[in-house]
């Protein structure tokens, strides 16, 4: 497999927009991530918790922040990857999430690109920060 970017993206991931987050995607990460949390999949509990609904895993930011990496690098070129969760995201809303590479370097006779990672709803209120160090071709 090789490790090239995907053409035509540039220094910037191309931007992954998710459906609305539903209760059955919460339900099934739960059942993925072994996270069965109930302030994620129980609304009866989330609403005796105050938080008056379910909301989302917050390592389903994460995930997401990493599908953006993998549909521009294999997932085999990821070196690093670190996500800080901002604010919960909630159930209906859309996750935008967005990457910009701000350094290339070489690393252990490598070639490597240093990405900033943001997930944001539609608002634009950030849900989710991230950063990654993926590998790239050697140019010439």
């Amino acid at each position: 497999m090789s490790n090239t970017p995907v053409e035509g993206s540039g220094e910037h991931p191309l931007p992954l927009t998710t459906k609305p987050i539903s209760r059955l995607t919460l339900a099934l990460f739960a059942g993925a991530s072994g996270d069965h949390n109930p302030i994620h999949i129980d609304l009866d509990y989330a609403r005796e918790a105050g938080a008056g609904d379910v909301f989302a895993h917050g390592m389903l930011s994460m995930a997401y922040l990493g599908r953006l990496l993998t549909n521009w690098v294999p997932q085999g070129s990821v070196r690093e990857f670190s996500a800080r969760f901002a604010s919960i995201v909630r159930v209906h809303e859309r996750l935008i999430c967005t990457g910009q590479v701000i350094e290339r370097l070489e690393r252990n006779g490598e070639q490597v690109a240093r990405l900033e990672l943001t997930a944001a709803n539609e608002k634009g209120e950030i849900k989710a920060t991230g950063e990654a160090v993926v590998a790239m071709p050697k140019h010439g």
